[in-house]
């Protein structure tokens, strides 16, 4: 189905001398990136697979980047903690975004994180999945209706963000005409936890996380006041497993848990679909046989979506610290290492996927990492799935030729990778060759 494209697509970035690159992958620090790296980040984890796969930085970190490395973390829950206390500490202090991220879902270990997993799990549920997936597919063709009447759009404002924060916010109970702010406080959320953390970059996330909490707040007292029975919202749910409810102890939310993870909820499920599809748009424009191929065979889609997730992950980066004593890639690590799991790179290693810098919608198997495994792989993996799918397959039967309409802007960031803005108009040649 061609290559990938991020090479060449990147030419001059990169030096092309094997033992340039060589040197500059054992000098990698996560902590001083260059844009070069966040532009297109393959190339230098191809070095660091092949000459520095457990790389250990200047802060005394480890840079994991072969798959069966990153795949032994995330199946040793007992060795490798996910919980962050220690390692927010130094960026967050006791701001609100310490708050945030030390008690949402992801950033925890068992018991707690088993206890709200399990709260959770309804809303993701496959009968759950089945009854949202009508509502996805309306949403998205009224999204391509208003596509089809302006002919120019951008994918990420006007599409590709739209159907996770509508869907999140069906789910989450929140009116129509108050989604404004959510994905710029997911945004700034999120971006906060940036390997490198600007004043300006903090400031904003926590300023996000005390508006986002400000208006939770609000709301649940709203549905306290009127319960909604809306198909598909589980905040009312949520509410009654908790202490908001008047109950105390159990199986149960404290109010703090329930808010912040209901920001959870907004965050992961933005932040990943939003990417995966403009990430999945943006290799169909590159690849004219794979976008012709797609267009012929429709049922291709759901491996198209794999594949998307594996070339290039909407998230790059996840970070474990060790219990115990032990041993990766022949490294021994004592207690308190700190690695940081490359999935953009492990889902590019030779050795799990051959001919790894080629898109193809037909590769099986297909085991990549993009949405982890084990205890913390993805609670809406699944959702996310099903939204790409009816999102990029319903586009390209909508929409079989458009191409750039400027230049798009990547999000400049290592653990996330997407796009801010990409400009795209209707008809044209149906495909976009990369610059």
């Amino acid at each position: 189905m061609g290559t990938a494209g991020t090479t060449a697509g990147a030419a001059g970035l990169w030096p092309e001398d094997p033992a340039a690159l060589r040197d500059l992958a054992l000098a990698f620090n996560l902590k001083r990136l260059e844009r070069r790296f966040l532009d297109d980040p393959y190339p230098l984890y191809r070095a660091l697979r092949e000459h520095d796969p457990v790389h250990r930085m200047p802060d005394g970190s480890w840079f994991l980047s072969r798959y069966d490395d990153c795949m032994a973390v995330y199946r040793d829950a007992e060795t490798w903690s996910s919980d962050k206390k220690i390692d927010f500490r130094p960026n967050f202090g006791e701001s609100l975004l310490y708050e945030h991220h030390t008690t949402s879902l992801v950033f925890n270990d068992p018991p707690y994180h088993a206890r709200v997993r399990r709260l959770l799990a309804p809303a993701f549920a496959p009968r759950a999945l089945r009854a949202l997936q009508p509502r996805v597919e309306s949403l998205v063709d009224r999204l391509l209706d208003g596509i089809a009447a302006r002919g120019r759009f951008d994918l990420i404002d006007d599409f590709a963000s739209a159907i996770p924060v509508q869907l999140i916010g069906d789910m989450l109970g929140v009116p129509a005409a108050e989604r404004g702010p959510l994905r710029g406080w997911s945004l700034a959320i999120l971006g906060a936890l940036e390997p490198v953390l600007s004043a300006e970059q903090r400031r904003r996330g926590i300023a996000a996380v005390a508006e986002f909490k400000e208006y939770l707040t609000d709301l649940v007292a709203r549905r306290l006041r009127e319960p909604s029975n809306e198909e598909g919202e589980i905040l009312s749910t949520l509410i009654a497993a908790s202490d908001f409810a008047g109950v105390n102890g159990g199986e149960r939310l404290s109010r703090l848990e329930l808010l912040h993870n209901c920001i959870f909820l907004l965050n992961a499920g933005h932040e990943t679909t939003t990417n995966l599809i403009g990430n999945g748009i943006d290799l169909l424009l590159g690849h004219p046989d794979a976008l012709a191929a797609l267009g012929r065979e429709p049922l291709l889609i759901d491996g198209a979506v794999e594949e998307f997730l594996r070339l290039e992950s909407s998230n790059q980066l996840g970070n474990r610290r060790a219990l115990r004593d032990t041993v990766l890639g022949g490294v021994a690590l004592p207690p308190g290492s700190y690695v940081h799991i490359g999935i953009g790179a492990a889902n590019r290693d030779p050795a799990q996927f051959p001919d790894p810098d080629r898109l193809d919608l037909r590769r099986q198997p297909n085991r990549h990492l993009a949405f982890a495994t084990g205890i913390h792989a993805c609670a809406g993996m699944s959702l996310a799935r099903m939204e790409a799918a009816v999102a990029i397959g319903r586009f390209v039967r909508r929409f079989p030729a458009f191409e750039r309409d400027g230049a798009p802007v990547r999000g400049g960031r290592a653990r996330f990778r997407g796009f801010l803005r990409y400009p795209l108009r209707i008809g044209g040649t149906g495909a976009s060759a990369r610059p």
